[in-house]
């Protein structure tokens, strides 16, 4: 049999897809039944697929990942020239490209001085992990070994990464997990667990009182997302991140932002702690970093980090003993330069703010009009809007109607996202992410095909 594919030939890529594929998060039932969307081709914030339908990606490749948008022949072009040259070689060795890079990145992080390569966000988190872990066998006889992470945050998909992860559907039948990782409570002011003045410093205090419950000297790091992504696209209220900081600093406890998601510019600044003033121990990041021309993740650290790590170069176990075998391709970093150069020059950093504010204003004039939309909130071009099935109660709207709505908006040419498989019973925000490109006619589309959705859905 001939099992060469034709590049023209699609009929045989989609069952060739079929036959053979497992692909991400989606029951595969359907498939027996229905073809696999295949994504053809991409330009600008537009993606065809293998029927030629044109579609206007407002989740930016399907996971907050393509920044700068789709077709950028300079990104494709630097990676190409630097594989013929150099492709690849352990990073125990060190790469143009890299050094480059991470010259550039670091300039962007005042306080930050050190970065180690990794593949995906996962194994990027996976690395402050064992630090953490190393850190605390090296100062505190391994007592100070205990991370906190929040409810309704997600750090990745490796099992301690879910260990870390504050979205019990995501994690169900995948423990037992690995020991030593504490949660705490969630942020989101919508859903206050309690009627306050300020429920920042409440939801703030409320990790202080877990600190005090494990031992302040057990717990050596604490792991949050500078805005909640697949949680409910949480905004952190006034007055919490500044609170966060101060804990940390009073227990001696690193903190680590997980910006896989918002860091590269997704919230208007090229880091989204950087929103709010802190300054952390560890940054992770990855899908923007090169906007998916290439695989690179980053852990970021400090020089007071580092150097716990050189106090004894007699000890065989004195440095980081880890590795990560795609940490040394070059084709990542090499992206990754040109995609900074691109939001640089672009002014979309400027263009983020500008497009998240309108399409705030947008999604909030719809909750004007339809009774359905509970609450809007974001930061930059990475906004949520939560359906409910009644605002007095704030129940949360059916599951299977919010993805109504997105089946709805992708039947009118608009990918849209929603929370899928986080929180039992609250998998009902709406997530929107266009790329940093977005113009105003953009916005005003992709909000029209939600009014739309919501109209047919749910009527007025």
């Amino acid at each position: 049999m001939n099992t060469q594919l034709s590049p023209n030939d699609l009929s045989r890529v989609i069952e060739a897809d079929r036959a053979h594929l497992w692909h991400h998060l989606m029951q595969h039932k359907s498939l027996e039944t229905n073809d696999p969307r295949i994504i053809v081709e991409g330009k600008g914030i537009r993606v065809w697929d293998q029927t030629g339908k044109e579609h206007l990606d407002a989740v930016s490749g399907g996971v907050w990942t393509v920044n700068v948008g789709y077709g950028r022949e300079r990104i494709a072009d630097a990676v190409r020239d630097q594989l013929v040259k150099m492709n690849y070689f352990a990073q125990s060795a060190g790469s143009i490209p890299g050094s480059r890079f991470a010259e550039m990145l670091i300039d962007k992080m005042p306080g930050m001085s050190r970065v180690y390569f990794v593949n995906s966000g996962t194994e990027a988190n996976e690395k402050a992990f064992k630090i953490v872990r190393q850190i605390a066998h090296k100062r505190y006889g391994g007592k100070k070994h205990k991370i906190l992470y929040r409810e309704r945050d997600y750090h990745g998909s490796s099992i301690a990464a879910m260990s870390a992860g504050g979205q019990q559907e995501r994690n169900m039948q995948y423990g037992p997990f690995t020991p030593g990782f504490i949660e705490v409570p969630h942020c989101l002011e919508y859903r206050a667990q309690v009627e306050t003045e300020n429920y920042g410093l409440w939801a703030a205090d409320q990790i202080e009182a877990v600190i005090l419950r494990e031992g302040p000297d057990t717990v050596g790091a604490l792991c949050l997302e500078p805005v909640t992504a697949g949680g409910g696209v949480i905004t952190p209220p006034e007055g919490y991140w500044e609170r966060v900081q101060e804990i940390c600093k009073k227990y001696d406890i690193l903190l680590h932002i997980d910006e896989v998601v918002c860091g590269i510019g997704r919230t208007g600044k090229w880091f989204g702690y950087q929103q709010f003033g802190i300054q952390p121990d560890f940054v992770t990041m990855a899908k923007g970093v090169a906007s998916g021309y290439a695989a690179i993740a980053c852990m970021v650290t400090t020089e007071k980090v580092f150097e716990m790590f050189k106090e004894d170069p007699s000890d065989p176990l004195d440095y980081f003993r880890d590795i990560s075998t795609f940490g040394g391709c070059t084709a990542g970093p090499a992206a990754a330069i040109e995609n900074m150069k691109i939001i640089e020059e672009e002014g979309l950093l400027e263009n983020t703010c500008t497009m998240g504010a309108r399409l705030i204003g947008n999604l909030e004039a719809l909750a004007d009009k339809h009774a359905i939309v509970g609450d809007v909130r974001g930061k930059g071009l990475f906004c949520g809007v939560e359906l409910v099935a009644d605002r007095t109660t704030r129940e949360p709207a059916p599951e299977k109607m919010v993805q109504a709505v997105v089946a709805d908006c992708m039947a009118q040419g608009f990918i849209i996202g929603a929370t899928n498989r986080s929180i039992p019973g609250f998998n009902n925000t709406l997530c929107l992410s266009p790329a940093l490109i977005a113009t105003a006619d953009d916005i005003d589309a992709i909000t029209d095909s939600v009014d739309q959705a919501l109209t047919r859905v749910f009527g007025h």
